[in-house]
């Protein structure tokens, strides 16, 4: 039987040996056997012009990649999602003959998801990671889709390269290891060897990449688009979402441990919000160009590894979006939503960025593999609320019933109809860009500073954000097993900062690089989290509480941070309610062995016990862990005594104070600070 079943094997492997294929050591070809000379770029009329569809290879390429995965999303695979609605505050006709942003006392319907690139579905919210942010507007003129990030730049240039970009950060194929994570060494080869993503790095590195919640979280159009008004005048457009909560994160160790704490921290926190009517809410800015300032800087402004600094070209707030339902069915909404960066409208148009390029192409292919065929946009949260009609019929899952015999164009049995509209009555059409050029596989010269605005982004942080950004570094590259990989990098960002280089390779064993550095000074303080909204508006304080507390005076403090739209939980040694020594019942919502500080934003310690050591000792880790962390921690009465004697109490954002009259105010005030970086630990 033995020997039956090893020669099965044998002969099994033979069979199989055709199909073994080692890449390594070889030329590269199409999957057609033909040999290419280029595959960094793709086909386009000229160094600047558009992506042309003659490129085999880049569709090859591109139609491989997007059905490598079913059924779940290849990237953005773990997301979000709510409903809500979109208002302009002025008439934006000067520029745009989009009709959604004109009329200031019409609301029009959104649908946002939020998502993390990297992981799968089963993935935790709070990894390191850039954020999806994308928004389908149903709008009278058709569903316009802004499909965005949290970080305003990406990783390449050229959308040809996104399959290697994406297969360089999932998990490796050998073990399938690490899951949402790019702590690993095909991620740090690929950048140490496509150097233009020195910039998207840095914001990776930073705290963006590890948000508080999706509704303190910047979103980003990333590319360079066009706005055209009604005498077919056009200016260059960058799109923002600026949250009304301003723009905050966590530290790292926090994100580390919420990702097994609490998995679906981001998504629960979302949903909650909106349940109890704290809807979030977005302004969108625009950063607008005249046509004639195209080349007025020293990058190209269609280059997707740069933004605009808002220093240089300000940030226009033009509307709010507010979202204020939330799904009623994850599947059939959040998880069959279809975006597209080619659903526009009039008024809003492409560029020549070919990364931009490259996605009019493939979100739609993606789309046919993910949900099953070309009638995608008939699945209810994918629908116009406008009436469309056109002479595309069948295909798998078709639900409309169309009437008729005829179902093409041009005919007389239909007297010509569905017919085609004109501009002047509000029919798109692609704006007349001049475009001349050799058809070439090439990069143009203004796309090859990789460095600037990586020096730039770095010279933008505060002290703190800058060691973030160099923990992030050593934690991620500490885990490349392989020192020459290590090794390029440190050379890599020696490009950026040469002490930030120096500082990581001492951290992670490499030769510190001896020459390098940049001549950028330039600073841009729109890009410091430093300098963002601080409200208390959203945040869950955790209330430390035992029997005996003062029943009136604790309702009276509670009862503010409810006023000043701060949420709480009560923490007690067991389920059920807790009794003050007026009598007074407070239901507890957890005990320790239920929830955990990296949980909430802020402690009150209303009362420990004496009695119960195991309970002071949990306490005792619980808010030194929030003191770790800077988060403010407050305390009356017996708190603050219990607090004075943890050693804590006189620490920067540690609010002691028996008056509650001026204890909530300070209280307050520190919880809107989000975190007490000047706090030194003992």
């Amino acid at each position: 039987m033995n020997d039956r079943k090893k020669g099965n094997e044998n002969s099994k492997n033979e069979q199989l040996e055709f199909f073994r294929v080692d890449d390594r050591g070889k030329k590269l070809t199409t999957n057609q056997g033909l040999k290419m000379s280029e595959d960094e770029f793709s086909l386009k009329a000229g160094e600047r012009g558009p992506t042309l569809m003659e490129d085999f290879h880049f569709r090859e390429k591109l139609t491989h990649f997007d059905h490598e995965r079913i059924p779940e999303r290849v990237v953005h695979a773990r997301g979000f999602a709510a409903h809500g609605e979109f208002q302009v505050y002025k008439n934006m006709e000067k520029y745009t003959k989009a009709k959604f942003l004109q009329d200031s006392s019409v609301k029009t319907p959104v649908f946002v998801r939020f998502s993390t690139v990297n992981g799968s579905r089963g993935s935790a919210d709070s990894v390191r990671d850039a954020r999806g942010f994308a928004t389908k507007f149903y709008t009278e003129e058709g569903n316009y889709d802004l499909v965005g990030n949290n970080i305003p730049v990406f990783f390449i240039q050229d959308a040809i390269k996104f399959p290697d970009l994406v297969h360089a950060f999932k998990p490796e194929p050998d073990n399938e290891i690490p899951q949402a994570s790019t702590a690993h060494d095909t991620f740090w080869d690929f950048v140490a060897n496509n150097q233009e993503s020195a910039h998207m790095i840095m914001w990776i590195m930073s705290d963006r990449a590890i948000p508080r919640s999706f509704r303190m979280m910047e979103g980003f159009g990333v590319h360079t688009f066009r706005l055209v008004n009604d005498d077919g005048k056009a200016h260059f457009v960058k799109f923002h979402w600026k949250p009304i909560l301003g723009v905050h994160s966590f530290v790292w160790d926090e994100a580390h441990e919420l990702a097994g704490r609490d998995p679906d921290f981001h998504r629960r926190d979302l949903w909650d919000a909106i349940e109890r009517g704290d809807y979030p809410e977005y302004e969108l800015g625009v950063q607008i160009l005249p046509e004639e300032d195209e080349f007025k800087f020293n990058f190209d402004i269609l280059d997707a590894t740069k933004i605009w600094p808002e220093e240089d070209v300000p940030v226009e707030i033009i509307g709010k979006m507010t979202l204020n339902r939330n799904v009623d069915n994850f599947f059939a909404e959040t998880e069959q939503v279809a975006f597209h960066l080619g659903h526009v409208v009039p008024g809003i148009d492409f560029t020549n960025d070919p990364l931009l390029q490259g996605r009019l192409f493939s979100y739609t292919d993606t789309q046919l593999i993910r949900l099953g065929g070309p009638n995608f946009h008939e699945i209810p949260i994918n629908r116009p609320v406008c009436p469309f009609h056109n002479n595309q019929r069948d295909g798998y899952h078709r639900q409309t019933i169309n009437l008729g015999k005829v179902s093409y164009h041009r005919n007389s049995l239909a007297g010509n109809t569905p017919a085609p509209v004109s501009p002047e009555e509000g029919g798109f059409a692609t704006y007349q860009e001049k475009v001349e050029g050799r058809k070439v596989r090439a990069r143009s010269e203004s796309f090859k500073d990789h460095f600037s605005q990586a020096t730039l982004f770095w010279n933008s942080m505060s002290p703190v954000e800058k060691s973030h950004i160099t923990e992030a570094f050593v934690f991620e590259l500490a885990h490349v097993k392989s020192d020459s990989v290590k090794q390029q990098v440190v050379d890599m960002f020696a490009n950026v900062n040469l002490e930030l280089a120096r500082t990581i390779a001492d951290n992670i064993g490499v030769n510190p690089p001896k020459s390098g550095g940049s001549n950028v000074t330039k600073s841009s303080p729109a890009l410091s989290q430093m300098n963002t909204v601080k409200k208390p508006n959203g945040r869950k304080v955790a209330v430390i509480v035992t029997e005996g507390y003062n029943g009136a005076e604790l309702k009276y403090v509670l009862d503010s941070l409810k006023s000043n739209d701060i949420q709480y939980e009560v923490i007690s040694e067991k389920l059920g309610n807790v009794t003050g020594r007026d009598g007074a019942q407070l239901k507890v919502d957890h005990t320790f062995l239920t929830t955990d500080s990296v949980l909430y934003d802020a402690v009150y310690m209303v009362r420990g016990s004496a009695k119960n050591m195991k309970f002071n000792r949990d306490a005792a880790r619980f808010i030194y862990e929030a003191f770790t962390h800077y988060k403010p921690i407050g305390a009356t009465h017996d708190g603050k005594d219990w607090l004075k004697k943890d050693k804590i109490g006189n620490s920067p954002g540690v609010v002691l104070e028996d008056d509650v009259n001026r204890f909530v105010p300070e209280f307050v005030k520190a919880i809107s600070a989000h975190r007490h970086w000047d706090r030194q630990l003992s």
